[in-house]
């Protein structure tokens, strides 16, 4: 029983670990790669962000789902400019303020109302499809 004493349980050692700063922090302090946190962090491994459609050449319809942000079957994303750093939710890509981008329609706000996707990558993108 007392070789048993030192260890901690699941349970406590799950709780300590949702108080640990995420890897975007870590980034932020030049700690970790930016790649790494689009995957671990900023959108799940396993996010699937497949285009559908490109009714214009300012908007792409874009089918979106993972298990923390949820699925949406077909949703409207905007051309815009980036205010601020991220990463590409299609290929991980750094996104810098300035960059061309699309994002979800924000009214109502989605859930994944911050996501980005180069409007580079976007344009190289096939629609499901052709695929």
């Amino acid at each position: 029983m007392l070789a048993n004493a030192n260890m901690m349980d699941p349970w406590t050692q799950t709780i300590g670990l949702l108080g640990t700063p995420s890897r975007l922090m870590a980034v932020a302090e030049g700690a970790a790669q930016p790649r790494l946190v689009m995957r671990n962090v900023d959108e799940p491994a396993g996010a699937s962000v497949t285009l559908i459609d490109r009714p214009t050449p300012s908007t792409a319809t874009i089918a979106w789902r993972d298990s923390t942000r949820g699925c949406f079957g077909d949703q409207v994303w905007r051309m815009a400019r980036a205010r601020m750093a991220g990463f590409c939710a299609m290929s991980g890509q750094a996104i810098h303020p300035g960059d061309a981008v699309y994002k979800p329609n924000p009214r109502p706000t989605p859930v994944n109302g911050d996501a980005m996707i180069l409007a580079s990558v976007l344009r190289g993108a096939q629609t499901a499809e052709a695929a």
